[in-house]
C-alpha cells in the first residue's frame, strides 16, 4: 500500500527501513523523504512504526 504519494513510498519500504535501523519518523524521513511534502503521510508512518516488533522488544527488555 502506498503511504506516501509525493514520494512513491510503500508501507513494505518503510518496515524495510525499520527492519535495516530505522526507529524514528526522523530516520524514515531521512532514509526515505516520507512526510517532507504535504505532509499526509506522516500518521501512517506513525502507525506503521509503532507496529514494528523492536519496539515491543524494547519494552519487554526495559520491563524485565
Amino acid at each position: 500500500m502506498k503511504v506516501c504519494i509525493c514520494k512513491n513510498v510503500s508501507d513494505r519500504q518503510i518496515r524495510e527501513a525499520l527492519d535495516q535501523g530505522a526507529r524514528t519518523l526522523r530516520d524514515v524521513y531521512r532514509e526515505l523523504g516520507v512526510g517532507s511534502e504535504c505532509g499526509k503521510c506522516i500518521c501512517a508512518t506513525r502507525e506503521i512504526i509503532a507496529e514494528h516488533p523492536f519496539l515491543h522488544l524494547a519494552n519487554e527488555v526495559i520491563a524485565a
